[in-house]
């Protein structure tokens, strides 16, 4: 019985496959998440517009990237930095978001006060 081995090139060619198939899938559920949700961090409430926008990041709240349904109901739009600490407290807490922490209600009301502000433009 032989077993086929993969050189390095082939080795690289399966990597490099793997990370297109990666960026493409990201770009389709982040293209999809930004048409539904408007463009402000869902923790600091920061907003997004312009080039600015390559900050904004999908965060999967149950943290299956293959799990991407098509009303978003398991992404919310977070900036580099709110992202960044939402996986630091993962890992200090070596668990993924148990369920019930998508039940637990939010707490920040990002768009309390954007009654007022729309009405100040006009």
């Amino acid at each position: 019985m032989t077993t086929k081995r993969t050189g390095p090139d082939q080795q690289e060619q399966l990597i490099a496959e793997a990370r297109r198939t990666r960026e493409l899938r990201e770009q389709g559920y982040r293209e999809q998440a930004l048409k539904l949700f408007p463009h402000v961090c869902g923790r600091c409430g920061r907003e997004f517009e312009g080039r600015k926008m390559r900050e904004l990041t999908v965060h999967h709240r149950n943290h299956n990237h293959d799990d991407n349904p098509p009303d978003g109901s398991n992404w919310e739009l977070l900036c580099l930095y709110c992202h960044d600490n939402e996986h630091q407290k993962q890992m200090l807490e070596g668990t993924a978001a148990p369920d019930d922490d998508l039940a637990r209600p939010a707490t920040h009301q990002p768009f309390a006060n954007l009654k007022d502000l729309l009405d100040r433009k006009k």
